[in-house]
């Protein structure tokens, strides 16, 4: 049973002891590898995101670029306006954090002055450093994640000399630079970036071996909902790897996720209760099926 600990996201003060967070996805993109087009529409993107919420999400990660393999970049200006009246909507109406998707400190301004509370950025914020200054003057909640290149490239021929320790000194030296430039450590979660430019069997030995990345003493946010690593194994579609998820999530909560980030909140807010049963902690509170 982990000890108390708590996510300091601007106006909110998450505790990561009681029960596995859910961060559910809000992907407001053509292009995205498993819902692209479907929620690009502000008004339904907006119903989804309600949705979500209504299901048992945490957390609301809202994304206006994909970063799926060989994902081709957009402009700040169509991120901003994919993303901004979204955030803001959801913001409104609902009393659970915000997280923008993104790695463009123009965008992640716009999404904080909108209403989000935490900065989920692919990049571990190397993309755009500028992207650190929006995320300590605004006391944003942070993802730090690990990615090998860029999406256009990263599974072309991801190469580690060891997966786990490589990985694991990135995220160290990141956390660190972050910290150097004025960002609290209650602030930060590390995610070592399931999928972002690790092979088949990168992604899982980093599920076999997370607890080496708890030695880095902040909490840690796995996002492994219908990724390849699933459908390669099962040889199954997208949109038939519910199972696979639900397996991967339970395997990364037995060894130490404090937060996962999900397609299927409804489906994997059960999946989260047995796991958080599991290992000793409180269940989360009442839902309805």
């Amino acid at each position: 049973m982990a000890s108390h600990q708590i996510w300091s996201c601007k106006d909110y003060q998450l505790d990561l002891s009681s029960h596995t967070l859910i961060m559910g996805i809000l992907n407001v993109t053509p292009d995205s590898f498993s819902d692209g087009g479907q929620y690009n529409d502000p008004n339904k993107a907006i119903d989804h995101g309600l949705k979500l919420a209504e299901e048992g999400a945490d957390i609301i990660d809202v994304g206006g670029e994909s970063t799926r393999p060989g994902a081709q970049p957009v402009s700040q200006d169509e991120e901003k306006s994919r993303t901004v009246p979204v955030i803001k909507e959801l913001a409104s109406q609902l009393d659970i954090p915000i997280s923008i998707d993104t790695t463009k400190s123009d965008v992640a301004r716009a999404a904080m002055d909108a209403g989000a509370s935490i900065i989920n950025d692919i990049s571990g914020f190397r993309f755009d450093p500028d992207i650190i200054e929006v995320a300590r003057s605004t006391k944003a909640g942070v993802v730090i994640m690990h990615i090998q290149g860029e999406p256009r490239t990263m599974q072309s021929n991801p190469h580690y000399r060891d997966v786990v320790s490589d990985i694991k000194d990135y995220l160290a030296a990141q956390k660190q630079n972050l910290m150097q430039s004025g960002i609290e450590k209650k602030c930060i979660v590390l995610d070592p970036g399931i999928g972002f430019g690790k092979s088949l069997q990168h992604n899982y030995d980093l599920i076999r071996e997370l607890q080496q990345f708890l030695k880095l003493e902040c909490p840690l946010l796995l996002g492994p909902s219908r990724k390849s690593f699933i459908g390669k194994v099962l040889n199954l579609s997208t949109d038939r790897r519910i199972e696979g998820t639900a397996a991967a999530v339970t395997a990364c909560i037995l060894n130490g996720a404090h937060i996962v980030r999900v397609h299927d909140v409804k489906e994997m807010k059960r999946v989260v209760t047995i796991a958080d049963t599991i290992i000793g902690k409180k269940p989360a509170k009442e839902w309805n099926a």
